[in-house]
């Protein structure tokens, strides 16, 4: 059964993965490097597990690094980048060698904010107070989207100087609440503004350019001009200061996650998703999206978070899913 509309229709890999020893935990993160090796970042006893195309497991390794990972890249340098609940952001090896450290290790900037709780947040502050994902340019400048209890991007050096930030608290152009990923291409900075239910798009000096509307959008990025976006959804109970309380709103389709390709513009192209989250296809809690060098699309999820928050996430919910492109016509 293809996925999507148009231009862009997909398959999914069934059992992609299986020959890992275990099930996957928690995808906060994937990415994919320029061999087409799969790095994904679970909340597991190995945070980052790697894998070829084919879904063979390589290798796995960062029990002594993370302790919440949240977001994860992989720069035109080859080294992974990481984003952690400690309050840091780690360049590594594909081997799990630290190269560097930004920010220090449980050590928040001072947002007013009570714990994650964005709603909380007083000021904007420097980096970082739990971010939430990490992207660069291809001049290797470092770009994190400081999320949780923050509301800024930042932008370092690729030796690690900070060399801007913007954003604060609210609704407005420039402005967030829970800036939860980050991409970088054609100049442009794409920013997924969850609890605005906008992707914000920016230029690499932080100017506005241009948004558009997402389903709380948790990740974004970019393949051959196209914007793959990984759209969480709502629950019941659950609202945006986009949208508004889900309560207050029509039946419509704002409440199953999805996956949305939009144009550069902001332009829908594709979509699929249904509330049927345990179907190849569907998502509950769709947390992370990379695109490989032939337009494959993987996108992990964070079910567990979603079991302890809602209670209604059964065991063998997926989380993760790698869809194909159809060959066109």
């Amino acid at each position: 059964m293809p996925f999507g509309q148009g231009k862009h229709l997909y398959e999914v890999v069934e059992g992609w993965g299986k020959h890992f020893y275990s099930p996957f935990v928690e995808v906060a993160g994937i990415a994919t490097n320029g061999y087409d090796r799969v790095c994904v970042l679970t909340r597991g006893v190995d945070p980052v597990l790697i894998f070829d195309s084919e879904g063979n497991f390589v290798k796995c390794w960062g029990r002594q690094y993370a302790s919440w990972p949240h977001g994860i890249c992989v720069g035109p340098d080859g080294f992974l980048y990481i984003a952690d609940g400690d309050h840091t952001v780690r360049k590594l090896t594909d081997d799990g060698e630290l190269i560097m450290t930004l920010g220090k290790r449980n050590e928040r900037s001072d947002t007013g904010c009570i714990g994650k709780d964005y709603r909380t947040i007083k000021r904007a502050a420097g980096p970082f107070n739990f971010p939430t994902d990490v992207a660069l340019d291809k001049e290797g400048n470092i770009y994190v989207s400081d999320g949780y209890a923050n509301a800024r991007v930042h932008k370092f050096s690729k030796e690690g100087e900070l060399l801007l930030s913007w954003g604060e608290p609210g609704r407005k152009p420039g402005q967030f609440n829970v800036p939860h990923g980050i991409f970088v291409a054609d100049e442009l900075v794409y920013v997924a503004d969850r609890e605005n239910a906008r992707i914000q798009v920016f230029e690499r000096d932080g100017k506005f350019v241009r948004e558009w509307d997402a389903n709380r959008p948790c990740d974004v990025v970019v393949y051959e001009g196209n914007v793959i976006v990984g759209e969480l959804g709502y629950n019941v109970g659950y609202g945006s200061y986009g949208w508004g309380p889900v309560t207050t709103r029509p039946k419509d389709d704002i409440k199953a996650s999805r996956l949305s390709i939009f144009s550069s513009d902001g332009e829908l192209l594709s979509r699929w998703g249904t509330d049927d989250y345990r179907a190849p296809g569907s998502f509950k809690a769709p947390h992370a999206v990379c695109a490989d060098s032939k337009g494959s699309i993987y996108v992990g999820e964070v079910v567990i978070s979603q079991a302890e928050k809602l209670g209604d996430v059964p065991g063998d919910c997926h989380a993760l899913q790698k869809f194909m492109k159809l060959p066109q016509d």
